[in-house]
């Protein structure tokens, strides 16, 4: 009886979503047939236009990607710094205060929906182009998002583990300290890391909106057409995140 109805929930669910995808293809005008036989025009595309990679200027792309790491490095740091210090003010075991909470978390969650595009797009109009703007828009974008994470993760921990200490008479601050932050350790390295793989990405599509970096060469190669540079661009940046992924779980590996 339990398995027919774990089942039936099932078959409710995919139904609903089958529904639901049907729903949004309609509003899109989007037809699904249509779509499928695309893939092998773009596909043969692809090929025809885009391999093989050119390596004329594999110096210059070089250069252009050790800056789009340090972009994600320097972004990701300084925004792991400020989310931990939002990350503790969000997190209602650690801040008893309501309104210092809701204030802190309604800005977050306001840097958080601007896309890290739009606040390029924003802090050019202010500052002009150059890797400054493209470095606050992905502080301001990693901040919105890791700060939320660390909030939920602090809390999960506080709830579970502190409430010994705080029952003893500990003071917040050593709770924090002594308490807190060995148990965050491991969530706070997952998080972190996860953002820098994340940031790595977003910092070749900021040089694309004035930013500097990787995004710049692909979008003047893709003006000229020449598209087989702009393979070459890629293959660059795939390699680059597979390293920062294979280095990431060393590192995790490592420390937790």
């Amino acid at each position: 009886m339990y398995q027919n109805s774990t089942r039936i929930k099932l078959g409710l669910n995919i139904a609903l979503i089958v529904v639901a995808v049907v729903i949004c293809f309609i509003h899109l005008s989007v037809d699904p047939m249509r779509l499928l036989m695309a893939a092998p025009s773009f596909a043969g595309y692809i090929a025809t236009n885009f391999f093989p990679p050119g390596l004329n200027n594999i110096g210059i792309y070089a250069d252009a990607a050790v800056h789009t790491i340090a972009f994600a490095v320097v972004g990701t740091c300084v925004a792991a710094f400020l989310s931990l210090v939002f990350g503790l003010l969000m997190a209602k075991e650690i801040t008893p205060n309501p309104v210092v909470r809701l204030c802190v978390r309604f800005v977050m969650t306001f840097i958080r929906s601007i896309p890290v595009v739009i606040w390029v797009a924003i802090l050019v109009f202010i500052f002009g182009i150059g890797s400054m703007v493209g470095l606050i828009a992905l502080i301001l974008s990693t901040t919105g998002f890791l700060s939320r994470s660390y909030a939920e993760s602090i809390d999960e921990i506080a709830a579970k583990k502190l409430e010994p200490l705080r029952a003893s008479g500990v003071s917040t601050p050593r709770i924090i300290i002594h308490g807190l932050l060995p148990e965050f350790a491991p969530a706070w390295i997952n998080w972190t890391l996860f953002t820098f793989e994340v940031s790595i990405r977003a910092s070749a599509i900021l040089g694309m909106v004035g930013a500097g970096g990787m995004g710049v060469l692909v979008q003047t190669n893709l003006e000229l057409r020449n598209f087989n540079e702009v393979a070459t661009i890629i293959l660059i940046l795939i390699t680059i995140v597979l390293c920062a992924e294979f280095l990431s779980a060393a590192i995790r590996k490592r420390l937790i």
